[in-house]
């Protein structure tokens, strides 16, 4: 009887229709008027819209040719490939230890997963103090131990790594929760049957459990390389209008300046377009690469 109770599908459609309509409301509608705006002549937030550029893929066109654009995308694909290997890379061994361990599991698992929950405007805060120049912690471990020469950590040769390493940091929690919960997914009869015909650790791990958590990471993967093309709170607070010498920009710390800090929402507006394509593109791309398996 239970069967039947799903044959008639159309009342299901009196439920989805306020989901539909909130994403139609706050999702597509605001972003096709923001593909509008990349086309108009429009200053400060707030302000009406000048008529359209001429011509009117003008935004378009200054993308290609603004230096700090280029500075944005390129440390973005940079903050992509340290987000996989760094942030998913790492939680994958945490993964991998903390499940072949009895005792203190729930512990680490808490530990790790702390830093999710703590802001990214603190943490920010929290990473200057860490990295500065005097009297910072870094500089004074190195003092401690006898390093006569400190860092300076925010100059333009280690502004990538003193930005991108708090965001690395950050998200590796999350990502270990995912992959620990797959690793829980996994029968214990699979790991019994290959002791039994004297499989070692090593063995277990590359035959058993990396295949069949394949598809979590993949999972993991695309969530990774799209989250890395919206990372902003972070590096904003650590190193605000791209300094120094504009070297730190993000494609989303450079849009949030273009809107706020220059007045030059149209541009910005062009800008959150590039995101959403760069976002759909890549999402393909690593989904191309990073087939689901079936087992």
């Amino acid at each position: 009887m239970g069967a039947n109770i799903y044959k008639n599908k159309k009342p299901l459609l009196l439920f989805l229709i306020p989901a539909f309509a909130f994403m139609v409301l706050y999702l597509y509608y605001p972003f096709l008027i923001n593909v509008m705006n990349s086309f108009q002549k429009i200053a400060g937030m707030g302000e009406a819209s000048k008529g359209f550029n001429d011509p009117w893929y003008s935004n378009y066109v200054e993308i290609f040719f603004d230096k700090n654009m280029h500075t944005a995308l390129k440390n973005t694909l940079i903050m992509i490939v340290v987000t996989v290997i760094g942030q998913v890379g790492t939680a994958l061994l945490l993964a991998l230890m903390v499940d072949n361990i009895r005792c203190g599991a729930k512990f680490f698992r808490v530990v790790y997963f702390f830093p999710i929950v703590i802001s990214a405007t603190a943490l920010g805060l929290l990473f200057n103090l860490i990295f500065l120049y005097d009297k910072g912690m870094i500089n004074q471990v190195l003092e401690i131990l006898g390093f006569e020469t400190l860092t300076d950590w925010k100059d333009k040769s280690n502004a990538l790594f003193t930005m991108m390493f708090p965001v690395m940091w950050q998200y590796v929690g999350f990502y270990f929760v995912i992959i620990i919960t797959g690793l829980n997914n996994i029968s214990e009869e699979y790991y019994e049957a290959a002791a039994i015909d004297g499989a070692t650790r090593l063995q277990k791990i590359r035959y058993i459990t990396m295949p069949l958590v394949y598809n979590v990471l993949c999972t993991c993967v695309v969530l990774a390389v799209t989250g890395a093309l919206k990372v902003f709170d972070l590096p904003w607070t650590m190193f605000p209008k791209g300094m120094p010498l504009n070297s730190t920009w993000l494609i989303g710390t450079y849009m949030y300046y273009q809107t706020f800090e220059a007045a030059n929402t149209d541009y910005s507006s062009a800008i959150a377009v590039i995101i959403a394509v760069l976002g759909v593109v890549t999402a393909g791309i690593v989904n191309g690469i990073f087939k689901e398996r079936d087992y």
